[in-house]
């Protein structure tokens, strides 16, 4: 067993790391104390291996069989409302426009309202569909066609109650900045199957969320593992391309002479982010030619393209979700899906059904597309959000025509699952006659993130690095898998 796996599985000092001291290094230290080179052998320890014959995302086995080889993880920036698309409430429509009783926000706080707010009810009528009868909104009249195939969990709960730090929570399995997101764990474990991409892609439609490309960081992870955003307009990765009057030739031949450098700064200092370097220029030597062959959707058939509601050329949810399929299809480890403007604090009547209508046909189709293909069953879907919203109304009567919205809630949400293993037409979770509370199966982001790992064969328990004195990882100290939307 190489030392990168042990290091991700068994969580024990490695001895090989006595290497670090070798005579060629002592005699290069000079006047450099034994004490200072036992302390560098102890840092060692805390790095990755710098090996020159290593490559830090050559793919490597999950700990036990896996279901899912791939994730598309669909995003909803800015946090959907649950009580309008999958948690139905009757009894919110006997108690609308009243106020609400003191006693379910006791001991509650809200991000932007207080605790005397009045009740509302959905404006979008509910049904069930397929086999399993499932129930969805009006609003998703594309995905209700796929409900057969998806998990839905109504009980998901959080720790955050604003967006960056929430959405920071939902990645990192923490709530601020400095901890590796879920795509750069993946990576880490398991590395990728293709040479010519990276194995962690981010695609957006809209501006980023309130935690910026921090949701997509390796925190304190080597940076090779970082997630890489595709662009849908010029270069589909920023200085992709080489300078104007310089051939291919000549950008090899850079290449060369620059790795020859860095290999001898490599063998002299053992710094793991030289060969994250090295890697980074060969792969992105590599995408010149895969990138833009890749993000060419035009060779897609007009059937496909019609299904998703995509447009060659176009920066669309659409678009991310079918080069979200080519991705797959090429053996890209991790792709996630960003879509903003879903944060509906006023003229929720208008705002929602519009941010449907961006995702609902696309989402349907790949979950659609995918099991045509066959894809579906190896690749796990995750849509979600980094929190919900309150059965309270919120809105200044003033504002967006006196049409009100809601405000954040961490204590009770939804997310949905498809492929991978995962069992569909299944809803797992309850929650109270408001949807204030979770009364049945409560589902903690640290669960969300441990059951998306156990898919990849990866026990989060044993997914681990360690920085600063410490194992850490995404699930933090907690976590258990659901196992009641898996496949036995």
């Amino acid at each position: 067993m190489s030392h990168r796996t042990e290091h991700r599985t068994e969580q024990r000092p490695d001895h090989r790391n006595q290497h670090l001291i070798n005579r060629r290094g002592f005699t290069q230290a000079g006047g450099v104390s034994l004490g200072a080179m036992a302390l560098a052998s102890l840092l060692g320890q805390e790095r990755a291996t710098a090996s020159s014959n290593e490559n830090p995302l050559a793919p490597r086995p999950p700990q036990f069989a896996a279901k899912a080889k791939n994730i598309i993880y669909l995003h909803m920036i800015g946090a959907p409302s649950q009580l309008d698309l999958f948690d139905a409430k009757p009894t919110l429509d006997q108690w609308n426009g009243k106020p609400c009783p003191p006693e379910v926000t006791a001991g509650r706080d809200f991000a932007f309202i207080g605790k005397t707010s009045t009740l509302a009810a959905s404006p979008w009528k509910f049904s069930q569909h397929g086999e399993s009868g499932q129930t969805m909104s009006e609003l998703l009249p594309h995905l209700s066609g796929v409900a057969d195939d998806i998990a839905i969990i109504r009980s998901m709960h959080t720790e955050e109650i604003n967006h960056a730090p929430a959405q920071m929570f939902l990645h990192s399995g923490f709530g601020r900045g400095g901890r590796p997101s879920l795509g750069s764990w993946v990576t880490y474990g398991l590395g990728s199957e293709n040479e010519d991409l990276p194995a962690y892609v981010v695609l957006l439609s809209g501006p980023p969320g309130g935690a910026g490309t921090s949701l997509w960081s390796t925190g304190f992870l080597p940076s090779v593992y970082q997630g890489i955003q595709f662009r849908s307009a010029g270069d589909p990765v920023l200085f992709l391309s080489s300078p104007d009057g310089h051939s291919i030739d000549d950008r090899r031949r850079v290449l060369d002479t620059l790795g020859q450098l860095n290999q001898h700064h490599l063998d002299s200092t053992l710094d793991p982010e030289i060969t994250t370097r090295i890697a980074q220029y060969e792969m992105a030597f590599r995408m010149q030619a895969s990138v833009p062959d890749l993000m060419d959707i035009s060779g897609e058939t007009a059937a496909t393209l019609q299904a998703y509601g995509a447009s060659p050329g176009k920066a669309s949810f659409a678009n991310n979700c079918l080069l979200a399929r080519r991705l797959v299809e090429r053996g890209v480890r991790m792709i996630e899906l960003y879509d903003s403007d879903w944060d509906h604090h006023g003229n929720l009547q208008k705002r929602l059904p519009a941010k449907c209508q961006d995702v609902d046909q696309a989402m349907a189709a790949l979950v659609s597309d995918l099991k045509q293909r066959g894809m579906l069953e190896d690749t796990l879907i995750v849509w979600g959000s980094e929190f919900g919203r309150t059965p309270l109304s919120q809105g200044d009567p003033n504002r967006d025509g006196g049409v009100p919205g809601r405000d954040h809630h961490k204590d009770a949400f939804t997310v949905w699952l498809a492929g991978g293993g995962v069992k569909g037409g299944v809803t797992h979770g309850v929650t109270d006659d408001f949807g204030m509370d979770i009364v049945e199966n409560g589902v903690h982001v640290h669960d969300l993130n441990a059951t998306i790992l156990h898919q990849l064969g990866i026990d989060h328990e044993k997914l681990t690095y360690r920085y600063q004195g410490r194992e850490f990882r995404l699930t933090d100290v907690e976590g258990h898998v659901v196992r009641e939307v898996l496949q036995s």
